[in-house]
């Protein structure tokens, strides 16, 4: 409902541009993020295929990579339909109680997949600079609890979020200058005092994302500190190996991260700019972890082959049938 002062009342839409200034490359500029989603998806379900059936990976470290892959199979769903519809479809318009439910799973997601990230750091910190007593630390039920802290996490927080944009029922517009919903992209549509709304999601952004790269680093830190104090060159390299795909993932998550973080407050960056470069936060680490675990881990490597060569045989038996 309008009102007279040109603000909205209660909006039941709201309007996804896409990406502003880029509407005319829309349509092509869907075609790589689609390849993107579709890489994320068979990496991903490949990994929750595997993990489970395969006895050797039953360790801490690929445990937490499987739930690496549940967040980003969801980080997918939630952002990859509705972004390809406004650029292919041009369907931008959206209900604003899905646009709210998005921005919570979007958020949510991003917030379970920092803390998987920490917990894997802690287990590579255990396993070189405790290996003794790493299966004594890291039990099944340590591991679940601390699963489970990491979704309490961020579930609690970030749904705060939405509760709170919906408090204010006054928008100076219902247009959404980007290709989701994007917590202060949503924030920048309300009419009224906004602070609360910008200071607690400072406050989640660092209570979630800032917390875990400080003990992230700190546990890099004491690795790299045991491993350079190993007295054998070839047990250093072997101790660094471990770590190599975690650290690209690390760099890759939260670099990403942060930059779109602080662009869309603080900095002067062109706005297709900052919303491509948060798209790409947003889908490039889902399509490149189960590469980068797949190339490092043998048994992953061994048993995606298995299934090629699997599914190779197969149809090689059904052409020779019919034949």
């Amino acid at each position: 409902m309008e009102i007279s002062n040109n603000s909205f009342l209660d909006p039941t839409t709201v309007t996804l541009v896409g990406i502003p200034g880029l509407e005319h490359l829309q349509f092509w500029i869907g075609f790589p993020f689609c390849v993107l989603c579709i890489v994320a998806l068979m990496g991903n379900v490949l990994l929750l295929t595997i993990i489970p059936t395969e006895r050797s990976l039953h360790q801490p470290m690929y445990i937490f990579l499987a739930g690496l892959a549940a967040t980003d199979l969801g980080l997918c769903a939630a952002i990859a339909p509705k972004m390809l519809a406004i650029f292919w479809f041009g369907a931008c318009t959206m209900a604003f109680d899905a646009c709210l439910i998005q921005l919570f799973f979007i958020h949510a997601l991003q917030g379970m997949e920092s803390g998987i990230l920490l917990a894997m750091a802690f287990d590579r910190y255990v396993a070189i600079c405790d290996p003794l007593r790493h299966s004594a630390i890291l039990t099944p039920t340590i591991m679940s609890r601390m699963i489970l802290v990491v979704a309490v996490r961020a579930v609690v927080l970030v749904g705060l979020l939405p509760i709170l944009i919906r408090r204010l029922h006054f928008f100076h517009t219902t247009i959404i200058a980007h290709s989701y919903c994007e917590h202060m992209a949503v924030v920048k549509l309300l009419a009224g005092n906004v602070r609360i709304n910008r200071s607690f999601g400072l406050f989640v952004a660092f209570a979630i994302l800032g917390f875990d790269m400080i003990f992230v680093l700190v546990s890099y830190t004491l690795i790299i500190w045991t491993v350079f104090h190993l007295p054998q060159k070839e047990a250093r390299l072997k101790a660094l190996n471990t770590c190599t795909a975690h650290i690209f993932v690390f760099l890759e998550f939260y670099v990403l991260a942060f930059f779109s973080f602080f662009s869309h407050r603080f900095g002067h960056v062109a706005p297709f700019a900052h919303i491509l470069l948060s798209t790409i936060y947003l889908l490039v680490p889902p399509a490149l972890n189960p590469i980068v675990y797949g190339v490092k881990t043998k048994q992953i490597r061994v048993r995606v082959a298995r299934i090629f060569t699997q599914k190779d045989n197969s149809l090689k038996l059904i052409n020779t049938s019919n034949h």
